[in-house]
């Protein structure tokens, strides 16, 4: 029973010890003026970058809006996933990050900067998107070109083929 429990921590300390971000290149705030819009009357979200916020509602595609948090383990696995995604599709559908529940912006913009997060970053100080996303994170919407909500994926992708596979079902990317 002492072997069994020892394993059983010295798995926990394993996993914890990992942060998922050997293999992500710096990243860096980018700014969302960039992000295909419409005028919109709805509340806007800030941009980490600075600048005019932009109401979800607003956003044209093809984009990816992934909903997601620093202290979110399986966001930040599918971190690396969606850059190698971005890396083959970024000319062709735009992917806008909002970060939910966090301390600060200036924790979000740290954690960009060390987890190669390059594309926007809109920032829910007040938690509004909570009605339309959920509770849960990662989650991950394709809206069209008329800003339609086509697919929404919930939980983390398992790969980046998953990603480019749901991109050309729902997006047509090619």
């Amino acid at each position: 029973m002492k072997k069994f429990l020892l394993l059983v921590s010295i798995a926990v300390l394993l996993s914890g010890c990992s942060s998922g971000s050997s293999s992500l290149s710096p990243g860096k705030v980018v700014g969302c003026q960039d992000i295909n819009i419409v005028s919109s009357k709805a509340p806007p979200l800030e941009c980490l970058a600075g600048g005019a916020g932009i109401s979800v509602d607003a956003i044209r595609g093809p984009a990816l809006i992934n909903v997601w948090g620093t202290w979110c383990y399986p966001c930040k696995k599918e971190l690396p996933l969606l850059s190698e995604f971005m890396s083959k599709y970024g000319d062709q559908v735009q992917l806008i990050g909002i970060a939910v529940e966090e301390k600060s912006q200036s924790s979000v913009r740290k954690f960009v900067k060390t987890h190669g997060i390059t594309w926007p970053i809109l920032y829910d100080v007040k938690g509004s998107t909570r009605p339309l996303f959920g509770m849960g994170v990662p989650v991950t919407w394709f809206i069209d070109s008329t800003g339609a909500v086509v697919h929404k994926h919930i939980g983390p992708f398992a790969s980046a083929a998953d990603i480019e596979k749901a991109s050309k079902k729902y997006l047509g990317t090619r």
